[in-house]
């Protein structure tokens, strides 16, 4: 075989291997599953050595969430959809990063790392509830508003850190449903307004005629 032969087939072997190079890349939609993943095992591995069972903070699960957020962050690539994931996911991240940072701080200056954590748990997902109000005429058969206030309260309780176990839908709608019920027939109203909202830390939610 030829001199040039051997080029030619190097050549195609080198493209070949740049193509699969290419086809092992994690797409987009990987890297923002990954990262969501490894923000909240970050966030389980730095409650544990809070609560004293881990001899030094998890820095390498910290810089592995630092590497996929710089990489997307100038990823020009991503479409708005992928882009405003990130961003929320990145605010989470910077929450938390600034408690820990903070509850470290707490911890070297001799403050109780009980106290310390019980101060992290109560952050939940680090991510900020706006107050939110629906208005039903008849919650039974108004499935979509169900699901929204549903939505809205689960969102409420996790930025808290309330725990949603056990909360499911059918037995949050048969007791929003129970409550318009008797509110209707208390107060002569034919539509009920719902709030949802965050107050000192707790989950406030109030049913009540709507005028």
């Amino acid at each position: 075989m030829g001199v040039r032969d051997n080029k030619l087939i190097r050549a195609q072997q080198r493209a070949k291997s740049k193509v699969g190079a290419g086809e092992e890349q994690p797409t987009p939609e990987e890297q923002l599953g990954r990262l969501e993943d490894d923000i909240r095992r970050l966030k389980i591995e730095f409650d544990i050595y809070f609560n004293g069972a881990a001899k030094r903070p998890p820095y390498d699960t910290r810089n592995r969430v630092e590497t996929i957020i710089k990489r997307l962050g100038d990823d020009r690539t991503l479409s708005y959809a992928q882009r405003y994931h990130f961003n929320s996911l990145a605010a989470r991240y910077i929450a938390f990063r600034d408690l820990w940072r903070r509850t470290l701080q707490g911890r070297e200056e001799g403050r109780d790392p009980a106290s310390a954590a019980r101060a992290l748990a109560v952050t939940g997902s680090g991510e900020p509830f706006s107050p939110l109000t629906f208005v039903s005429t008849d919650i039974r058969r108004d499935i979509a508003t169900v699901k929204d206030l549903y939505k809205a309260l689960v969102q409420a309780k996790r930025s808290c850190g309330e725990t949603t176990i056990g909360f499911s839908l059918p037995r949050f709608h048969q007791l929003i449903a129970s409550r318009a019920d008797s509110l209707k027939e208390k107060l002569g109203c034919q539509r009920v307004c719902f709030s949802v909202n965050v107050e000192e830390g707790h989950v406030s939610f109030k049913a009540k005629a709507d005028e």
